[in-house]
Formats: structure tokens, sequence, C-alpha cells
């Protein structure tokens, strides 16, 4: 081996062939296992990071909500993700959604629960606020 660099993606090796003399490079990548994602449906799809992102743009659209902090909730869901088994359920993915979502914005939160569990009347958002509304009614 001649050389040894780290890179972003991983580690480059500059190599010589032993028997020949000729040199090459490797390029070494740390692989992560994307899990399935099992669709409501029974269909299965790769998890895709930047869908994930996409909904929660959608949610916290016009809202004090920094690009940042949506990077780093997609990140935390991402590891949590990909941190349970080979597949994982449509249902299990939008729960880790709206806890993010209930830390970075109660709007946010409110508009992704209204169409991820399917909200028909304002008895259903009330029911979606009430743990706000108990947690105000405690610091009085």
């Amino acid at each position: 081996m001649v050389e040894t660099r780290s890179t972003g993606e991983g580690i480059r090796r500059r190599r010589e062939c032993l028997a020949c003399g000729v040199r090459f490079s490797t390029q070494e990548r740390i692989e992560r296992k994307i899990p399935l994602i099992i669709k409501k449906s029974g269909s299965r799809e790769p998890f895709d990071r930047d869908k994930v992102l996409r909904g929660l743009h959608i949610a916290c659209r016009k809202r004090a909500v920094t690009a940042e902090q949506l990077d780093q909730a997609v990140e935390r869901i991402e590891q949590q993700v990909v941190g349970f088994r080979s597949e994982v359920s449509s249902v299990d993915v939008g729960r880790l959604v709206l806890e993010e979502l209930r830390e970075l914005d109660l709007v946010g939160y409110l508009r992704f629960a209204s169409v991820y569990q399917e909200v028909q009347s304002p008895d259903d958002f009330i029911k979606l606020l009430q743990p706000w509304t108990d947690r105000t009614k405690g610091s009085t």
C-alpha cells in the first residue's frame, strides 16, 4: 500500500500490485442498509429521506422553522428507521415524523397529523390538541 486518504465518502487507498508494480486506487465506502417501508397497501419501497423532508417542508410551510431544523429532524428520523429491522411500517415512520413535529411546531404537527391520521371533524382536531391543552391547564 502506497497511500491512504480519508474522504467524506469513505477511504481512498493508493495501492501497488506486488507482482507487476502497477499502481491503482481503491475506494472503500460505509454502506448503510436502508430498510424497506411497508405501506398500508402492503407494498414495499425503500426508505426515502427526501420524501420525509418534503412532508416536513409541507407541514411547516410559512412557519418559523428553519431548513436546518428540518434537516436535523430528518436525520434523527433516519437514524431511528435504520436502527429498526430490515422492514418498517409506514405507520411507524409517520409516528416518528409526528414526534419530531410535536417538538418543532404545533401548527406543523396539526397539519401533518390531520392528513396522516385522516382527521374528519373538529372533534378530531380537539383530540389532537389535547396534549397541549392539558399542558397549559397544568401550568396555570
